[in-house]
Order: C-alpha cells, then structure tokens, then sequence
C-alpha cells in the first residue's frame, strides 16, 4: 500500500496516471471531432467536473486547452513526430500552473571497481514511491539516486507482452535489482516514498550515481544535453558522442539507461520517428513528452 505523504499532490497525481495515460490516448484518436469536456469525461465515466479537476491537476492544463494543442498543430502525428506537437504547444503560449521543474542533475558516478563489480559491497536502498507517471521503483545511496523505474497494476500493456516486460510490482523491483547483482540492497518503502518527494520537489537537485561502462555513460550524457520539449534520433546521439556510426549501439545504451524521466531516454526517437522501444512502455513515453510539450516555454530546464 502507498505511503501516505506530508504533501498530498504528487501521490494524487500518481494515482491519476493510469486513467489520464488513456485519456491521452483516447484525445489523440478524437481531437478532430473537437470532443467538449462532456464527450471526453463521459468516456471514462466520470462527470465533467470531477473528469476536469483531474486532468488539470495532473497536466497543469484544461482539456480544452489539450485538444487545442493537438487541433493548432495539426497534430494527428501525436507523438509518432514528436516535434511537431512539442512545437505547437510552446506556439500556443500554454499558461497553466507548471507542474515540471527546473532540474539540477548533478554526476556522482560510481568508482569504476564499483560500476565494473555490479555495485560489490555498495549499500543501495530500494522501495516504491509515488511519480506522475504512476508509482516508481526507486533505487537509491547516500550519493544518490542509481535507477527509477516504473509499475503498471493490473494487466500487461500490448507492448509490454510483445517485448517481454515485466510491468508488476514484483517484476519492477527484480528489473531494478537485478542490474545491480553485487550490491548490498535493502528495501524501504518509507525511505522511497521520502526520496519522491524530495527529487519532484520544484527546483529539486537530483544527485544520480550511476553505474555503466564509459561508453554507456557518455551517451546517458548526450541524452541530458537534449534540450527540455525536444527529441533527438538515435543516430544524432550516437554523433554527439563521437561514433556516427554508432547508432544501434547508442540505442542499446539509450535503452540501458536506469534513471528514467531525469535521464531523459523519453526524448530519444528511432529514424523514423515513431514511439517505441520505450522501456517502461510507449504510452508512458507519451505522458512523458506531453507534459514536457505543455510547459515548453514556461519552465527552464537546467542540467
């Protein structure tokens, strides 16, 4: 069971997730119709009311103002571009309440004993705690925070199945731990819950110690120097860390990455643009560059 919080919002819009991944979804189907708040919230089976609190509360925006977004762009490439929509919203001049924030991600690798022994004799501590993407898995030290995954109740995601990924509480934790087979890890759910709140706290620094080879550890660089609201294809990673013809190994890196959302492997896109291939699941991948495309513009994002 989730632990209860000192600040109540980000566990709210944990919770709401699930839901508005699908209304995402379900928006980025109907956008042409231009569904009214009564259409969309009839959908999932709540009242207008309650469906728009929800929504605001977990984006920063109405569903009116989404719909525009999709509308202006002519974004019926919802995603599968990526740019475009990113684009349209920063053109839109959104002025919602920001739910992001600016992010100071400071580098505390590993020694390389430690990163080549999977983490031998390292204290880690792992537990759940609350994201806006639903609850996370997160693996942490007193350097840091060493990977975040993420945890889908109920059934499998079609992608999920197709790719072989665990999406259970259980499979998360064992995803997490098991890159790390040498290191000593206690779970604290408690002490996870308190480490959510402190790297989604507005203005938050986020220490990351992260194990990897040079190679990968280069290219989880590159991703921190995707500008905030863009994309970049695995080829152009694969430049900015001096191999072009790199890109499939730059993918397997991207693909790597343990610390989502803070180490954006989100904004990475294959050649031909589309969503895929996201670790923790496509839709995730777009609630993620959603928030991102809605604030362009209206937050900084420092690294």
């Amino acid at each position: 069971m989730m632990n209860e919080l000192p600040h109540p919002e980000l566990n709210e819009r944990c919770i709401a997730y699930d839901r508005m991944a699908r209304v995402l979804e379900h928006i980025g189907e109907q956008w042409r119709e231009q569904p009214g708040l009564e259409d969309i919230s009839a959908a999932f089976g709540l009242s207008p009311y309650h469906f728009q609190r929800e929504f605001s509360r977990w984006a920063g925006l109405t569903p009116k103002q989404y719909v525009s977004v999709l509308a202006h762009g002519e974004a019926g490439e919802l995603l599968r571009s990526g740019a475009s929509v990113l684009e349209t919203s920063f053109e839109v001049g959104l002025s919602g309440p920001s739910r992001l924030h600016d992010l100071f991600i400071a580098h505390e690798a590993l020694t390389p004993g430690e990163a080549g022994s999977g983490g031998k004799d390292v204290q880690l501590t792992i537990g759940k705690g609350p994201t806006p993407f639903g609850p996370g898995v997160f693996l942490f030290c007193d350097r840091g925070l060493c990977a975040l995954g993420f945890i889908d109740e109920g059934e499998q995601t079609p992608e999920a199945v197709g790719q072989k990924i665990g999406r259970g509480e259980e499979a998360a934790f064992s995803d997490l731990a098991g890159r790390y087979p040498s290191a000593r890890i206690r779970r604290d759910d408690q002490a996870a819950a308190a480490f959510a709140e402190k790297v989604f706290e507005p203005g938050a620094s986020v220490p990351l110690a992260l194990f990897g080879t040079p190679f990968r550890r280069q290219v989880w660089r590159a991703l921190l120097d995707i500008p905030f609201g863009e994309t970049r294809t695995y080829g152009f990673i694969a430049e900015r860390v001096g191999n072009p013809k790199a890109a499939r190994a730059a993918g397997t890196a991207i693909g790597a990455n343990p610390i989502s959302w803070f180490i954006p492997c989100h904004r990475a896109l294959a050649a031909d643009g589309r969503l895929h291939n996201y670790h923790w699941g496509v839709r995730r991948k777009r609630a993620m560059l959603f928030l991102e495309s809605a604030f362009r513009g209206e937050t900084e994002h420092s690294i």
